[in-house]
C-alpha cells in the first residue's frame, strides 16, 4: 500500500499520486526524500550521489513533469545518460509517471533512424532523454536548441567519465542556456566529476545517501590469475567444473560481451549477451529467457546488467576486473540472495593483481585466490556426473528398443566389453585429456605476442594440429560461432576440435587437427575453385597473406 502521505510530504502535488501507486512504489526512497523537495524549489543546483538502484530517477522525473509549463514550446529539460539502453528506460520511467499529462518526451540515441528523432523534434519535445554522442550530432545539425532549457540532469555521472564522455559534455553544457537549473546524480563522485561540477554549477547543495553494505556472507569470493591468452580457455575450465551453474559474466565493453557470447558458443556453450547497443525487445527476451532457466549464462556489461532482478544466480563472474570497489560490490551483490548460497569469481592478468587487491582493502571483503581445475579433476567430474546421471535414471523412461537391442548385444559379447566400447563411442573426446587446450601458469617467465601464443597452442598437442589462414570475416557477416559451424560440416569435425579461433574485419586464423586440414582446404573453395583457407607457417607467412588478401579484396 502506498504511504500517499509520505509523498505529499515531499511537496508533490495530489495528481502524481496515481502514478506513484501504479509504479509500485510503497514510500519514497531516502534519495528521493532528499532530492525531491529541493527539486520543487526550482532554485539551487544539486549534486546528488546515490547508489544505483535506490530510485534517482523518479526522483528527478516527479519534479520535472510537476514543474513542467504547458504553455512553453521549447525544450524544457534534458537528461543525459551514458548509454542508449539507460537513455531509453528513463524516457519509459518519465512517460509512466506522466499518465494523463500531455508532457511530449524523447529519447535521441545512436543506432536509431535519425529520421524519426528528426520529424519528433520539428514537432515539439518537451523532456529529451540522450545519450551524449547523439545529443552533439543533433546540436551539430540545429536540430536541437537548448538555449531555453529549465533544467539539465546528468544521471550516472560516473558512468559517463568511465567511457569518456566528460569532453562531449563541456560542449553539450557550452550549448545550454547559463540560467538553466543543473543537477547531477551519480553512485560515486571520482574526481573529475567534482571538477565538471565546480565549473558548470553554482554554488549546489549537496545530497548524499550512504552507501549500504550488501551482505555477502552467504557469498564466496575468489579469483583466479592467468596469462591475457588464456582467460577464455580458464573460463571454460571453470564452468566445466562447476555444477548447476545460473550465472552472470561481466565484461568491460560491449565488443568484449560480444567477442565473449559468441567464443563461448562456438565452444558449445548457450550463452548471450546484452549491452548498451542491444534493443529493448532482444534485452526483455534475454532476461526473461534468464530468469526462466532457458538460459543459464548472461554475458553483460555494467551498465546493461542494472535492474537485474534474479535471485537464483549461484556464480557472479568477473570476466574483467571491475573498475572500483564499489562496481565490484553491485556485481557480487546479484549472487548470494534470498539466504541462497553464491560464489563470486575473479578472472585476473598478473599486472591487475594490485588493483583486485585494492578492492578487497576498500571492500575489507576477503578475495581468496584458487587454482584453477586441472584436466585430470575435469575429467574425474565428467565420469561422477555420468555415474549420478546413470544411478537417477528411470528405467521406464528409456523405452523397448534400446532395452530388447541391448538384450542381443549382450547374447553376443562380454558386458564388460560391451561398456567399455559405448563409453569410448560417448566420450573419447570428453575423457581425452589432449582434447584440452594448455592454460600456462602466470607465474612463468617470458611474454610473446598474440600470433606466437597462437602458434604455440596449436602445436602443444604433439604437433597433431595446423594454424590456418581464412579468407573470411566479418565483412562476410561471420563470427566465430558461423566460421566454426562452418569448418565442422565442411570436415566433419565436432565444434571443440576447433581452436584458436580469431575473427578479423577482412579474415581469420582457426587451428584445426592435422588429419583434417588438407581435406578442410579442399572442400572450402570460392567459385573459380579458389580456396578459401590456406595453412599459416610461420609469422612472416601469416603477415604476408593478410596484406595480400587485403591488396586483391581492395582490388575486387
Amino acid at each position: 500500500m502506498t504511504d500517499k502521505q509520505a509523498f505529499l510530504s515531499l511537496g508533490l502535488e495530489p495528481r502524481l499520486l496515481h502514478a506513484i501507486e501504479s509504479k509500485g512504489f510503497e514510500e519514497p526512497t531516502e534519495v528521493q526524500e532528499m532530492a525531491i523537495p529541493v527539486l520543487l524549489r526550482n532554485d539551487t543546483d544539486i549534486i546528488a550521489q546515490a547508489q544505483t538502484g535506490t530510485g534517482k530517477t523518479a526522483a528527478f522525473a516527479l519534479p520535472l513533469i510537476q514543474l513542467h509549463d504547458s504553455s512553453s514550446k521549447n525544450v524544457q529539460a534534458i537528461v543525459l545518460a551514458p548509454t542508449r539502453e539507460l537513455a531509453v528506460q528513463v524516457k519509459d520511467e518519465i512517460d509512466s509517471l506522466c499518465e494523463d499529462s500531455k508532457i511530449r518526451t524523447l529519447a535521441v540515441y545512436g543506432g536509431q533512424s535519425i529520421d524519426r528523432q528528426l520529424k519528433a523534434l520539428k514537432k515539439g519535445v518537451d523532456i529529451v532523454v540522450g545519450t551524449p554522442g547523439r545529443v552533439i550530432d543533433h546540436l551539430k545539425r540545429k536540430t536541437l536548441n537548448l538555449q531555453s532549457i529549465e533544467h539539465l540532469i546528468l544521471d550516472e555521472a560516473d558512468e559517463m567519465l568511465n567511457m569518456g564522455f566528460i569532453e562531449d559534455l563541456e560542449v553539450i553544457l557550452a550549448e545550454t542556456n547559463p540560467n538553466k537549473r543543473t543537477c547531477l546524480f551519480s553512485a560515486t563522485m571520482p574526481k573529475k566529476i567534482r571538477e565538471l561540477a565546480k565549473k558548470y554549477m553554482q554554488e549546489a547543495v549537496s545530497l548524499k545517501v550512504e552507501s549500504k553494505s550488501i551482505s555477502t556472507e552467504k557469498i564466496e569470493q575468489n579469483f583466479i590469475e592467468v596469462k591475457s591468452r588464456d582467460k577464455v580457455e580458464a573460463l571454460c575450465r571453470y564452468l566445466d567444473y562447476e555444477e548447476n551453474t545460473h550465472c552472470i559474466i561481466f565484461c568491460r565493453t560491449r565488443m568484449d560481451v560480444d567477442q565473449l557470447s559468441d567464443e563461448l558458443n562456438s565452444r558449445g556453450y548457450e550463452a548471450e549477451g546484452i549491452h548498451g547497443e542491444i534493443s529493448q525487445a532482444q534485452r526483455e527476451k534475454t532476461l526473461q529467457n534468464f530468469r526462466n532457466h532457458k538460459l543459464n549464462t548472461l554475458v553483460a556489461t555494467d551498465v546493461a546488467a542494472r535492474g537485474i532482478d534474479v535471485n537464483d544466480v549461484t556464480h557472479v563472474i568477473n570476466f574483467s576486473i571491475p573498475n572500483d570497489p564499489e562496481t565490484y560490490i553491485h556485481r557480487i551483490g546479484r549472487t548470494g540472495r534470498a539466504g541462497k548460497d553464491g560464489k563470486a569469481v575473479t578472472f585476473i592478468i598478473p599486472s591487475e593483481f594490485k588493483k583486485l587487491m585494492f578492492i578487497q582493502r576498500i571492500t575489507k571483503m576477503k578475495i581468496e585466490k584458487i587454482a584453477l581445475p586441472e584436466v585430470k579433476d575435469l575429467i574425474d567430474r565428467k565420469k561422477k556426473n555420468f555415474e549420478r546421471d546413470l544411478a537417477n535414471t528411470d528405467s521406464a523412461s528409456l523405452g523397448d528398443d534400446y532395452y530388447n537391442w541391448a538384450k542381443a548385444l549382450l547374447q553376443e559379447y562380454h558386458p564388460s566389453v560391451l561398456s567399455a566400447y559405448l563409453l569410448k563411442q560417448l566420450f573419447s573426446e570428453n575423457l581425452n585429456p589432449d582434447s584440452y587446450a594448455v592454460v600456462r601458469d602466470p607465474a612463468s617467465k617470458g611474454s610473446r605476442g598474440s600470433y606466437e601464443d597462437a602458434r604455440e597452442t596449436s602445436q602443444s598437442r604433439d604437433g597433431k594440429t595446423a594454424r590456418l589462414f581464412v579468407t573470411l570475416g566479418k565483412r562476410d557477416e561471420y563470427n566465430s560461432r558461423k566460421l566454426v559451424d562452418l569448418i565442422a560440416n565442411a570436415a566433419s569435425m565436432k565444434n571443440h576440435q576447433i581452436d584458436d579461433v580469431a575473427v578479423m574485419d577482412n579474415y581469420s586464423f582457426v587451428t584445426v587437427p592435422t588429419n583434417k586440414a588438407e581435406l578442410l582446404i579442399s572442400k572450402l573453395k570460392r567459385k573459380g575453385n579458389q580456396p578459401i583457407c590456406s595453412y599459416v607457417r610461420d609469422r612472416k607467412d601469416g603477415h604476408s597473406q593478410r596484406k595480400s588478401f587485403r591488396r586483391n579484396r581492395r582490388r575486387a
